[in-house]
């Protein structure tokens, strides 16, 4: 068997733009790998580990969203939900040049509809080119207080931030909760998707940017003034 044909789950997850996901995992592996994008000993692992694992992710996501990944180094979660999804309109954020290269030569060669923005998440130019999407999305890109100031912001109110996480996200939320909750954040949820696809699932969590209006400490400095 070739060691890089997708395994059986693929073709459930991507159906017939399975051709697409082959052609990303061979750029993984080549010109990913070349560039220092991905590691060489994540190449037997791409599939599961990386492109299924990403785009099961889509499972959270309604149709027709408008979606932000931050940090996308080689592409990782957005490419994944824009060739499972081409429902969703993605855009790439990302501060590095020999990365954004790479993703907007794929995207290119690919035929994808991705918008690929080069800069970080916290400055103005991006929130203002990237901004007002429906979710926005990371992987392995900082620590959950830091993430949350980076990606709230690029979210409408009442819109979602989707990270993927490890084993630790439950400790990782009870540590910057309160950082969480001054920056925005509420209903923080732990999420498991891609069952019966990867193993172990997919861990994400999902917190939604909350209206000021409705923030906790909004609230409560309403009422002191109204007493």
């Amino acid at each position: 068997m070739d060691a890089g044909a997708p395994p059986a789950e693929a073709l459930q997850v991507f159906g017939d733009r399975l051709p697409i996901a082959r052609q990303y995992h061979a750029a993984l592996a080549s010109d990913g790998v070349d560039r220092g994008l991905i590691g060489p000993r994540e190449v037997p692992r791409l599939w599961d580990r990386h492109i299924l694992n990403c785009a099961v992710l889509g499972e959270l996501i309604p149709e027709g969203a408008a979606v932000v990944d931050v940090g996308s180094g080689a592409g990782l979660p957005g490419i994944p939900l824009a060739i499972a999804r081409p429902d969703l309109r993605v855009t790439l954020v990302e501060p590095l040049l020999r990365r954004t290269i790479f993703l907007a030569e794929f995207i290119e060669s690919a035929g994808l509809n991705v918008t690929v923005v080069r800069g970080r998440a916290e400055q103005p130019g991006v929130r203002k080119e990237a901004g007002g999407a429906d979710v926005v999305t990371s992987r392995a890109v900082a620590p959950l207080a830091k993430l949350a100031q980076w990606s709230l912001p690029l979210v409408h109110d009442h819109g979602r931030m989707l990270a993927l996480k490890g084993a630790s996200v439950v400790e990782e939320l009870e540590r910057d909760r309160e950082e969480l909750t001054r920056v925005g954040g509420g209903n923080a949820t732990v999420l498991e998707c891609g069952a019966g696809i990867v193993s172990p699932p997919t861990v994400v969590l999902s917190v939604e940017r909350l209206p000021r209006s409705e923030r906790p400490g909004r609230n409560a400095t309403r009422k002191q003034r109204g007493r």
